[in-house]
């Protein structure tokens, strides 16, 4: 009799055993539906076998394999496995967690033909501009405005717009806007290709020379460098030879500009993309035509990296700085690591590219471990980076969180029509409000965290678990009504522009105003098309958009990290800044960068005034290797968390008197979390670290299934490998 033996969406990490009568080896990977306690539920299966360590009768007999995709590979089992064995998660919850979410039920797929018809824009459609349709017909500004971000759209793509919008192709086709073509007949890129720069054609050259066989190369370009135009043609490279490309990108709001980017270079080429933002439907056809190598472009966040490519043959990590790589629940996993992983599984070559790498990854270039690229001009002709300066709060006065030198920037960039952008990394309008008869401010109950004024709708909000109450009317501790919003939001700073330069047009960016699906779309055509001339914005406008008619960015707050007890602060901060500096001066127009701050002399301004990624990597590299911090050790931490503090740190107590003998390893005091409370769970944690990843995994290979022995119905609690939050 045939054993199946599957893995499940349980957090036990094992094997079960079922019976299959009709089971073979070919059926590894496939999806089965099997008995699992009173349910029925679906896993993937690992192995097929004729013996079991479970007593004959008590082997249950699987329900049904379902056979109408392909098996995932052997390739990406191993991915999983290695993931379970690396981050020390049970191996069922990784696999059906990297599923799409329609092949975790106990239902077999219904798959729609992967040919359909698109629609583009012909000539005439191309002349429309979107002020033309009344503002009351959104549904035809959204479809226009896709239309002109994408090649091509096809129904599924239409009809995630709105049900609507699919009566309007009828009509548009009617007056000649848009015209019908087949899947595979797409039309040939017209655009034109931009000459290489020296540099960039040094960085293609020597990546291709190396592309058959795995490498993994640092593609270190300051911002505006054209690290986007190298991974086209490299892309390009892997597209001849009939090879997969996977690009992932740390934020799910560049995806339009880099499908637009795509789409424009490889009209003919089957480009999706995987995100939070895709439904149910559209991530399962997508995963499928990935699995069955339809999809040559594969464009996604984190999740992506474990999308079955069965040609896969060049890997992208843009901005592999970025945090937003590595998972913060469940399976703390590092997309980038992972991409590494799976490179060397296929022998292909993977690009990390960033203008601020990763001190981690900056020295393994240093070290040679990676092969390093650099770009040290922008592309663009005539284009230079952006003058930066600080302006000194002490000596300039502040009013409204603005000084008089950025308020007189951003005048003369209105009078010369250009676009600036004013960076605060906080959203609301306030995040604090504050009592000033007896200093009361509004905490939120379930975190250790103070909760942001809303003004507009007059509510309270955590930006951490997401609790909103009322505006209070008095001070709840003495019944002052004198309590105001204290220090300043993205919100707020748009109320003051909007006060100081009243005909200005203003946009503000943030998570509050980019939750409506599309909007990302619209508001970048609307930049794009100058209907914009200020920006207020959060780290969503940092990273990777290309603005060419902005000239100015003013930088506030930024202060704020300098007081951080995590050492990586100064990394991050620096990271950020230099990002959001590169969006000004990417074209022709002279760029400059004003930061207000109390320390105009500190370092990491020098720095960044200076350009110098190097210097200040240098410096920081040398302050962790006397510390003992990453990238000179390897570190885990052992997380718990409870109703009370008490019982999680009795918890990681016992969990570190189980440690078997120590070689070589660190094992520091449970304390309590820096971010104590958390949606009303109170954390601590346990720092384990090594000079040795061997040694580290040795020790949590004995030390994890101990911790599964200690009672912890009280207490929640998870290993995170290669921490990167304290």
């Amino acid at each position: 009799m045939p054993i199946i033996r599957v893995a499940l969406n349980v957090p036990v990490d094992t094997l079960f055993d079922y019976q299959a009568d009709d089971a073979s080896e070919r059926d590894i990977g496939l999806r089965a539906c099997v008995p699992f306690g009173n349910k029925r539920v679906t896993g993937i299966i690992v192995t097929v076998c004729t013996k079991t360590q479970v007593p004959v009768d008590k082997v249950k007999t699987a329900y049904h394999i379902f056979r109408e995709i392909n098996p995932l590979t052997p390739a990406l089992l191993e991915l999983f496995q290695f993931c379970s064995q690396y981050y020390h998660y049970p191996l069922g919850m990784i696999t059906m967690n990297s599923l799409p979410a329609l092949l975790r039920n106990n239902k077999a797929v219904k798959l729609k033909d992967a040919a359909q018809t698109r629609w583009i824009l012909t000539d005439l459609g191309k002349q429309i501009e979107i002020n033309s349709i009344p503002a009351r017909n959104r549904v035809a500004r959204r479809l226009l405005s896709e239309f002109q971000i994408a090649s091509a759209l096809t129904r599924s793509q239409i009809k995630q717009i709105s049900q609507r919008a699919i009566q309007l192709i009828t009509v548009w086709l009617q007056l000649g806007w848009i015209v019908e073509m087949a899947a595979k007949a797409m039309p040939q890129s017209t655009e034109r290709i931009p000459e290489l720069t020296t540099e960039q054609v040094a960085a293609v050259s020597a990546v291709i020379s190396d592309f058959a066989q795995f490498q993994t190369w640092l593609l270190h370009g300051i911002t505006g460098s054209g690290k986007t135009e190298v991974y086209l043609r490299l892309i390009a490279y892997a597209l001849a030879q009939d090879k997969q490309a996977l690009v992932l990108i740390p934020e799910i709001n560049l995806t339009p500009q880099l499908v637009a980017i795509f789409s424009a270079r490889f009209p003919d080429v089957l480009l999706i993309n995987l995100h939070s933002g895709c439904n149910d439907s559209e991530r399962l056809t997508g995963w499928i035509r990935a699995q069955r190598d339809e999809a040559k472009i594969i464009l996604g966040t984190r999740l992506a990296v474990f999308t079955p490519m069965p040609n896969l043959g060049l890997i992208i990590v843009d901005e592999e700085h970025d945090s937003s790589f590595k998972q913060q629940d469940g399976l703390r996993y590092s997309a980038r690591d992972l991409a590494i992983f799976r490179a060397r599984q296929s022998n292909i070559p993977v690009i990390l590219g960033s203008a601020t790498p990763s001190l981690e990854t900056y020295f393994n270039a240093t070290t040679h471990r990676y092969r390093y690229l650099r770009l040290t001009t922008r592309a663009v002709q005539n284009a230079t980076l952006p003058d930066i300066l600080c302006i000194d709060t002490r000596h300039h006065k502040m009013l409204d969180g603005f000084t008089e030198p950025l308020l007189k920037a951003l005048e003369k960039c209105l009078t010369d029509k250009h676009q600036s952008l004013v960076f605060i990394n906080r959203r609301g309008y306030a995040p604090v409000l504050l009592c000033k008869s007896c200093l009361w401010t509004a905490h939120c109950h379930r975190c250790s965290s103070r909760l942001v004024v809303h003004l507009k709708n007059r509510k309270l909000s955590c930006h951490h678990c997401g609790h909103q109450e009322n505006f209070p009317l008095a001070c709840p501790k003495c019944g002052n009504q004198d309590i105001v919003p204290f220090g300043h939001g993205t919100q707020r700073i748009e109320e003051t522009l909007t006060t100081h330069f009243p005909s200005a047009r203003i946009l503000r960016i943030d998570r509050d105003s980019t939750r409506r699906k599309n909007a990302w779309q619209e508001i970048l055509h609307a930049i794009h098309t100058q209907q914009v001339d200020i920006l207020v914005g959060t780290q969503l406008l940092a990273k990777g958009h290309d603005f060419p008619n902005l000239s100015l960015v003013g930088i506030l707050n930024a202060d704020h990290s300098l007081y951080s007890t995590d050492f990586r602060a100064s990394e991050r901060l620096f990271a950020q800044l230099m990002q959001v500096s590169g969006r000004a001066g990417r074209a022709n127009i002279p760029g400059q960068v004003l930061i207000q701050t109390e320390f105009p002399d500190h370092p990491l301004y020098h720095a960044l005034r200076q350009h110098d990624y190097t210097a200040l990597a240098q410096t920081l590299l040398a302050e962790r290797k006397i510390a003992g911090f990453p990238p000179y050790v390897y570190q885990a931490i052992l997380r718990a968390e409870a109703h009370n503090l008490e019982t999680a740190l009795d918890f990681l107590q016992q969990a570190k008197n189980l440690a078997p003998p120590l070689q070589a390893i660190e094992l520091f005091d449970p304390v309590p979390a820096h971010f104590l409370r958390l949606k009303g769970m109170e954390r601590a944690h346990l720092l384990i670290q090594s000079r040795s990843r061997k040694h580290l995994q040795s020790f949590l290979n004995d030390w994890y299934p101990k911790i599964y022995t200690l009672p912890h119905r009280k207490t929640r609690w998870m290993l995170d490998v290669d921490p990167i939050e304290p």
